[in-house]
């Protein structure tokens, strides 16, 4: 039986930790006491019948955790659609800012790794439209075997184009696992999207990563304006910083991506670590205005809010 491809980090950084690790970290969880009291705030007002008719303007809508709708060049775009009421035994945190049948049909998907709480089944099953996967390389048979037909692999640094909208694999610091079998079988990443004109703001979907030097390489690359960057699953550090960055560090992240605009993501639907939703946005907001950051440029959306980007926002 020939082997499956297993991939690798940038600079072969393992995050694989070991059972004695894992054993470690859940005692060290039963002695803390969470503090459950903050919510992730939903819209006051949801825009679905404006997103439902917009095909012009680029929108950018938080459903929570990492998926988002964004609308972007005529075309409804979704990220690691997850409408899971559940993560494993935990109940969800918030209540998803769109319902699956307030979205308009769903032309593309970008799909960041296959981990669960990013690659949920049932959300892509019932994702309304037909829409085309984008995904990391190694993930394809198993969507295919799974029902999807239209899937195509992109690797780092690689590009498709769907309708003058161009879509970058860049890289991330990360791991993926769905069986005991199967793990680092396909890889993982961040998506930029952009368009040939550049009239609409470039959007950077880190996806999920640890911190590591490849976001000043994107930054090199690229010129972004708008930077979805993850800032929760990061406690206890010793367990997850070569996985998940801390607040801080993504703070750093989107300065070295060199981005306009800042909005955090993957916190406050699943409590995935031991830090709580609350936490993370004081660490970031202290970190931004320890850092005397342009107040302006970081963005705390509400669940189910839409951030409308007319035109480009402008690099520094």
């Amino acid at each position: 039986m020939r082997s499956r491809k297993r991939f690798e980090n940038l600079d072969g950084v393992s995050t694989i930790k070991s059972f004695r690790d894992l054993r470690n970290w859940q005692r060290e969880r039963r002695g803390k006491k969470p503090d459950m009291s903050y919510a992730v705030p939903q819209a006051e007002k949801k825009e679905a019948e404006y997103l439902h008719a917009n095909r012009k303007e680029t929108t950018l809508t938080w459903i929570g955790h990492s998926t988002f709708l964004i609308q972007y060049g005529g075309l409804n775009l979704v990220t690691d659609p997850v409408w899971a009421e559940r993560m494993g035994f935990a109940k969800r945190l918030s209540e998803p800012g769109l319902r699956m049948d307030e979205l308009p049909p769903i032309d593309v998907v970008l799909l960041s790794h296959a981990h669960y709480d990013h690659l949920h089944l049932p959300s892509l099953r019932a994702l309304p439209g037909n829409p085309l996967l984008l995904v990391p390389e190694g993930l394809s048979g198993m969507l295919k075997r799974k029902g999807f037909p239209k899937v195509e692999e992109v690797p780092w640094w690689q590009s498709v184009t769907v309708q003058g909208v161009a879509f970058d694999m860049v890289p991330a610091q990360h791991w993926t696992r769905r069986t005991p079998w199967d793990t680092n079988t396909s890889h993982w990443g961040g998506w930029i999207v952009r368009d040939a004109t550049g009239d609409n703001p470039s959007i950077y979907f880190a996806g999920d990563s640890g911190y590591f030097r490849g976001f000043k390489a994107i930054g090199e690359a690229y010129s972004i304006d708008i930077a979805l960057l993850p800032i929760g699953a990061y406690d206890p550090e010793w367990f997850m910083q070569t996985s998940h960055m801390t607040p801080e560090e993504a703070v750093q992240t989107y300065l070295d991506v060199g981005a306009s605009q800042f909005i955090p993501m993957h916190y406050g639907a699943y409590r995935l670590a031991d830090d709580m939703p609350g936490e993370a946005i004081r660490r970031l907001t202290a970190e931004w205005e320890r850092l005397k950051l342009d107040a302006q440029a970081l963005e705390l959306m509400k669940l189910g809010e839409t951030l409308r980007a007319k035109s480009r926002v402008g690099a520094r």
